[in-house]
């Protein structure tokens, strides 16, 4: 199963180089093998179920230590997206 992952996470540091925690999140999921797309008001990732998940929970542990005080997360199987139901 695919599944497709939005998530941003807090606090926002502004305009400028985005803060540490962000950075970590998008390092963890590289390290996973995983290519997310990474812009200035949040993280995206497609990928398998098996693979996924457990990025994503080395992602919250890691940018919790990293100086997050809040995770939004968004998650979709693949090819349910709201316009198809």
């Amino acid at each position: 199963m695919m599944l497709r992952v939005e998530f941003t996470t807090e606090p926002f540091e502004g305009e400028g180089e985005p803060p540490a925690h962000a950075v970590a999140a998008r390092d963890c999921l590289r390290a996973a093998g995983l290519e997310p797309d990474f812009g200035p008001l949040g993280t995206s990732i497609t990928g398998d179920r098996e693979t996924l998940l457990p990025a994503l929970a080395r992602v919250v542990e890691t940018v919790l230590n990293t100086g997050a005080n809040r995770i939004t997360l968004q998650v979709t199987v693949d090819g349910t997206e709201d316009d198809q139901v």
